[in-house]
């Protein structure tokens, strides 16, 4: 019999059969095989079909139709599996599915990678096509997938509009140009004129990247609709290869019109403690995973930071703090100077000892959009800090005011004519407005206790790797 659309409406999913409340006598399911362990008349297949963590143990009889060859399956063979589901008498679950009919949809012979031993990351990462396969990985990417609802469920139940901003731009929102090229234009001899390249006749007829970020146009949306987010992909052509960059990687970035940047701090300690209790309450069983086998104590944590206060602190007073610290730091510690992640760890853990909003930073290293205080030497920014990590949010309330605007973007080296359309909306109806961004992959190293970036996105894009 072929897989039908039939096959697959009778089908059961490996989560729902484990989570059954009586046995059945009939039921399908398909899966992989993780293990198979032979005996002289009976083989047990634990398979598994990506639904959850746990393996549905299938035993086979030796009378049963197709025996022979279902015994003898390789590990990463996908089943198609026929039976009766009863009580196991085997400790640690509840059931177990006496096949009565096993069908082999595709076999895996000995050279398949992922065999019954431990696996590490790195050698994971070169394999990226089937690390999802692989415990860890299951759990890694039912947790994305499960917080990606949850993002927009948080936005939804809050009225704000989802805005999908491009990926092909004109500009650099960080002001880094540290931008991916997008060109039509011939490599090797590209048009020039006067001894530079000449952007005109490229597709787009001016100089375009891939996007590091939709808040420009975020901005504008605000303007229009109040309260809006973008979630999607970005990318930065930073030529570094530690375990918390990525070349793309996906950010969360709301605006709110007629806010300011108490009102931000208040969504993003709203936003953080929601994604974190719903984790808790929706992934309980991944998360007791990750809490054994890659973060002792995650859970916790995670507990800690749903019920905590959340202390707000100015970079001024921060600076005198880590002054005054009792411990050495790598990095030293000036007024002026961006704060380190072990600065930031230091301010949560040791001097708060919880999740932390630094503001008011220094004009001089924030990005020119950020509005200025009433000092002329700090902006209306602020940091979420939490404990272990340091940064998870960074936001701002945005520069309404268009002559001081302007101002900042020519100190910047930025040409107001370059971004009219972004001025504009400082013209017509000008309105206190703020937002932040939060990495998603942060967010997921957070939550999961992965360390490094590279495992908590399904195929990585880092220096030398775009393989997959």
């Amino acid at each position: 019999m072929s897989v039908t659309s039939e096959t697959r409406s009778r089908r059961m999913r490996v989560a729902g059969v484990l989570q059954a409340c009586r046995p059945m006598p009939a039921l399908w399911v398909c899966g992989w095989v993780r293990t198979v362990r032979r005996g002289k008349d009976i083989t047990f297949v634990a398979l598994n079909d990506g639904s959850c963590l746990e393996n549905l143990q299938v035993v086979l009889d030796s009378r049963m139709e197709g025996y022979a060859a279902a015994a003898h399956c390789g590990t990463g063979a996908a089943l198609h599996v026929e039976g009766e589901l009863v009580a196991s008498p085997a400790a640690g679950q509840s059931w177990e599915l006496h096949a009565r009919r096993v069908r082999i949809l595709g076999d895996a012979d000995g050279d398949y990678p992922l065999q019954k031993k431990r696996h590490s990351f790195e050698y994971l990462r070169s394999i990226a096509h089937l690390r999802p396969r692989a415990n860890t990985f299951g759990a890694v990417f039912r947790m994305r997938s499960a917080l990606s609802f949850a993002v927009h469920s948080f936005f939804r139940e809050r009225g704000f509009l989802y805005v999908h901003t491009p990926i092909i731009t004109a500009n650099d929102c960080e002001g880094a140009g540290e931008m991916f090229r997008v060109s039509t234009l011939p490599a090797e001899q590209p048009p020039m004129v006067e001894e530079s390249i000449d952007w005109r006749q490229d597709f787009f007829g001016e100089k375009t990247g891939l996007t590091v970020s939709g808040q420009l146009q975020g901005e504008l949306f605000a303007t229009a609709f109040s309260d809006i987010y973008t979630f999607g992909p970005t990318f930065r052509a930073e030529n570094s290869n530690t375990s918390r960059h990525a070349a793309e990687f996906w950010m969360i970035e709301p605006e709110m019109a007629f806010a300011d940047l108490a009102d931000d701090c208040v969504l993003a300690e709203d936003f953080l403690r929601y994604l974190v209790r719903f984790a808790l309450d929706s992934c309980s069983g991944d998360l007791e995973f990750f809490d054994q086998r890659i973060e002792p104590g995650l859970i916790d944590k995670l507990e800690k930071l749903a019920t905590a206060d959340f202390f707000v602190m100015t970079y001024d007073e921060a600076v005198r703090r880590l002054e005054r610290a009792p411990v050495g730091f790598e990095y030293p510690v000036a007024w002026g100077a961006d704060l380190q992640s072990e600065h930031e760890r230091y301010l949560t853990e040791q001097v708060v000892g919880g999740p932390l909003f630094v503001t008011d930073y220094p004009a001089d290293i924030k990005a020119f959009y950020m509005r200025l205080n009433d000092d002329g030497r700090t902006v209306a920014a602020m940091d979420l800090l939490v404990p272990r990590v340091g940064e998870i949010i960074g936001g701002s309330q945005r520069e309404e005011r268009l002559v001081v605007l302007q101002e900042k973007m020519r100190k910047a080296g930025i040409d107001p004519a370059r971004l009219d359309w972004y001025l504009d909306i400082r013209r017509w109806g000008s309105c206190p407005h703020a937002g932040f961004g939060l990495g998603f992959e942060r967010l997921l190293m957070y939550v999961t206790g992965m360390e490094n970036i590279r495992d908590v996105i399904p195929f990585p894009r880092t220096p030398g790797n775009a393989r997959f």
